[in-house]
């Protein structure tokens, strides 16, 4: 049994080390491909683009800035950059240089004094974005699905109405993968978006449009959704902060494709993605259904937070090894709050994030949700993926070959309650319980939200389950925010995630401002030719 058990460990260890030359080797190929197709990134002009939107809207109702001078500023924006990035895929900026007249004469009239729209309409007059798969009125709402490009949307999701009430202004819609289920941002409507810290790099996906757009500038806020990492790995590789909040505290409402079961609507969530950690805490106030329950307005003091972390999901079969300059940041942190609160991290090793992956596939599974060859049919009947994959082959298809190939491997993946779906599902409880009963109501953990920066373009479909570390946070069903942390070696955003126990968002949105204070948070982007 021993000698049994040697061979497994051993042959393990040796797939391991070929999985890490093939990947080696590959990436190579992928920046021979991708690598000489940068281009460069226009500066920023106007220094008001830097500011939060908890800054600007104070300028707006102030009357220091008009939100006309506002828009206009990110308009110009828009019309740079986008044609470099594709992260804008619909917009409704004469409607919104209506709003923007409209807030200014307000203003103007002063009918209502500043303070009493900083309660009212905090964010008055302020330009935001948000991924074309959260319902704005009257823009596209196709989640990157080709037979969707001419559906419109009635209404504005819950969220979206809640941020305009609140005096906020949408201006434009943002590049998503087909369908929302994978981690580049490409469709066949809209094309591919590109990393504004390397363009020959990805955003991230599914929002990953609406992190591109943040770390260029193109609006003050954005809006994303994330049900594996969908908001987190996009604020990763584009270096902002974004935040997954905790279950049903934001409603679903709105969104394409719906959730398919009880499960996954707790699992999905809808979220802030910004440059500024400030702007976190009162754009999540505005879209939740209830911030007194969140307790989002109780101070937080970083010395009474407990903080664990790891480095690692501890060597998970087909997920990359985290880089070292991301292994360095926990490090960085643990030596700051040591010397400017006197606080210690403690470093963990929970061994059940091995099988990340594994939780979030089974996890993910329900009785009788439509297959991904009848969501890519817009749930008008079902795709051919054999006949799909043949057409995609001469170019011919109107869907992804990441789409296609989900459909073919589907059926290969856990079967709702089979055996091993019990199992998997049992240990994801178990590890709620684990990761729980560590944090408890004043604790954080550190964790990697990806292991690699930013890789080439179509890269993911050799690195699929690198998506593990965030996807693990959605089945256990806590809050989580992405940290940005400066750049790597190779000139790309990298960062961490912050973990706390459902109902604990503030404490995620205090570490997130105080890492900022720390180590400096957004780095605009500079991408020489």
């Amino acid at each position: 049994m021993t000698n049994n058990s040697s061979v497994r460990q051993y042959v393990k260890r040796i797939l391991r080390i070929v999985h890490g030359f093939v990947e080696v080797f590959l990436h190579w190929l992928f920046g021979l491909v991708y690598g000489g197709a940068k281009q460069s990134m226009p500066p920023i002009k106007d220094l008001l683009l830097l500011e939060s939107a908890t800054e600007i809207a104070m300028k707006i109702r102030s009357g220091k800035r008009t939100s006309t001078e506002v828009l206009e500023s990110f308009i110009e924006r828009i019309k740079e950059v986008n044609p470099l990035l594709n992260c804008v895929v619909a917009d409704r900026l004469e409607e919104a240089r209506k709003d923007a007249k409209n807030v200014d004469e307000l203003i103007k009239s002063e009918k209502f004094s500043p303070e009493v729209i900083a309660k009212s309409k905090p964010l008055l007059g302020v330009p935001f974005t948000t991924k074309d798969c959260i319902a704005v009125e009257g823009l596209i709402h196709s989640a990157g699905l080709y037979s969707r490009k001419d559906t419109r949307a009635e209404k504005d999701a819950l969220a979206i109405a809640r941020l305009r009430a609140a005096g906020a202004i949408p201006i434009a819609l943002t590049n998503v993968s087909e369908l929302c289920m994978w981690w580049e941002s490409a469709n066949k409507i809209h094309g591919r978006t590109n990393n504004p810290y390397d363009t020959s790099r990805i955003v991230g996906g599914s929002s990953g449009g609406e992190g591109c757009a943040q770390a260029a500038a193109v609006s003050a806020f954005g809006i994303g959704s994330d049900i594996g990492g969908s908001i987190r790995m996009p604020a990763f590789f584009n270096g902002v902060f974004g935040h997954k909040p905790s279950p049903m505290v934001v409603p679903n409402d709105g969104q394409y494709p719906e959730p398919v079961s009880e499960e996954q609507e707790r699992f999905l969530g809808i979220g802030p993605i910004c440059r500024r950690a400030e702007d976190l805490l009162p754009i999540l106030k505005i879209i939740s259904d209830n911030p007194q329950k969140l307790r989002l307005d109780e101070h937080v003091d970083i010395k009474t937070i407990k903080f664990y972390y790891q480095e690692t999901d501890g060597g998970a079969r087909l997920v990359s090894s985290v880089s070292p300059d991301i292994k360095e940041l926990f490090i960085k942190i643990a030596k700051h709050l040591e010397k400017a609160h006197n606080v210690k991290a403690t470093k963990v090793s929970l061994k059940r994030f091995k099988i990340s992956g594994a939780m979030w596939f089974a996890n993910m599974k329900s009785a009788d949700g439509p297959t991904f060859s009848k969501q890519l049919a817009n749930l008008k009947g079902s795709i051919n993926p054999y006949w799909e994959l043949v057409k995609s082959i001469f170019r011919c298809s109107k869907h992804t070959l990441i789409g296609i190939l989900t459909c073919l491997i589907e059926k290969a993946g856990v079967k709702y309650d089979s055996e091993k779906y019990h199992y998997l599902v049992k240990e994801r409880d178990a590890f709620r319980l684990e990761v729980l009963d560590i944090l408890g109501d004043n604790g954080v953990l550190l964790y990697p939200t990806h292991p690699t920066s930013a890789p080439y373009h179509n890269e993911p479909l050799i690195k699929a389950f690198n998506f593990s570390y965030t996807g693990i946070v959605n089945v256990l069903k806590l809050p989580a925010t992405h940290c940005p942390m400066g750049l790597d070696r190779h000139g790309l955003p990298i960062g961490v995630q912050v973990i706390a126990a459902d109902g604990n968002d503030r404490l995620c949105l205090a570490v997130a401002r105080e890492l900022e204070k720390a180590f400096g948070g957004w780095v605009p982007p500079n991408i020489q030719a």
